[in-house]
C-alpha cells in the first residue's frame, strides 16, 4: 500500500527579459573575474605587481564585500552603504590569514543571494543613499540601478584583474 502521490512543486514563472539580461550580465562578469584568478597560489593572489596597491585576492574580496553591501541596501538596509574610508581601503587587501579559496567561496555565496534578488525583487523599489562623500546629497537608488552598478563595478575590476594577472605570469583572461 502506498500513500498519496506527492504534490509537485509549483513551476516558477519565467523571468522577464530584463531579469534574464541582468542575471546574464552579472554572471558573465563574475565568471571573467574568477577565471582570471584560476590556478593561483595564495601568495600570487596577494602580489601587487603593478604601480597600484591592487592584488587579485584583494579585488575578489572588494567585489564580494561591495556586492554584499549593495545587496543589504537593496533589501531594505540603506545604511549598509555608509562606510568608513579606512575600512573601504582595507576591503582591497587580502589578509595574511585569508585564502583565495575562502574568498572565492564567500564570493560565490554572496553572488547566489544577489542572483536571487535579481530574479525576484521589485526592481523599482528605491532607497535613500546615506550621506557619504561619494553620493550626491539626497540621492536614491532603485534595486534595478543597484544591480546595474554591481555589473559595472565587477566589469571594471575584471579589467584591473586581467592586467594584474598578466603582470604575474603572462596569462590573459581573453585573447
Amino acid at each position: 500500500m502506498t500513500g498519496p502521490e506527492p504534490t509537485p512543486a509549483p513551476t516558477p514563472a519565467p523571468l522577464s527579459q530584463e531579469r534574464q539580461d541582468l542575471l546574464e550580465s552579472l554572471q558573465t562578469q563574475r565568471h571573467f573575474l574568477t577565471v582570471t584568478v584560476a590556478n593561483l597560489t595564495d601568495e600570487q593572489a596577494r602580489l601587487t605587481p603593478t604601480v597600484s596597491a591592487l592584488s587579485l585576492g584583494g579585488l575578489i574580496k572588494h567585489v564580494s564585500l561591495t556586492e554584499q553591501s549593495w545587496y543589504a541596501f537593496a533589501t531594505g538596509t540603506p545604511e549598509a552603504m555608509a562606510g568608513d574610508p579606512q575600512e573601504w581601503m582595507q576591503a582591497f587587501v587580502m589578509g595574511p590569514q585569508e585564502t583565495l579559496a575562502d574568498l572565492l567561496d564567500r564570493y560565490e555565496q554572496i553572488a547566489a543571494r544577489t542572483d536571487e534578488l535579481a530574479a525576484t525583487a521589485d526592481l523599482d523599489v528605491a532607497y535613500p543613499l546615506p550621506p557619504a562623500p561619494w553620493f550626491a546629497p539626497g540621492a536614491t537608488r532603485s534595486v534595478r540601478r543597484v544591480l546595474m552598478h554591481i555589473v559595472a563595478e565587477t566589469a571594471q575590476h575584471c579589467g584591473h584583474a586581467d592586467i594584474i594577472r598578466e603582470s604575474i605570469d603572462g596569462q590573459k583572461t581573453m585573447g
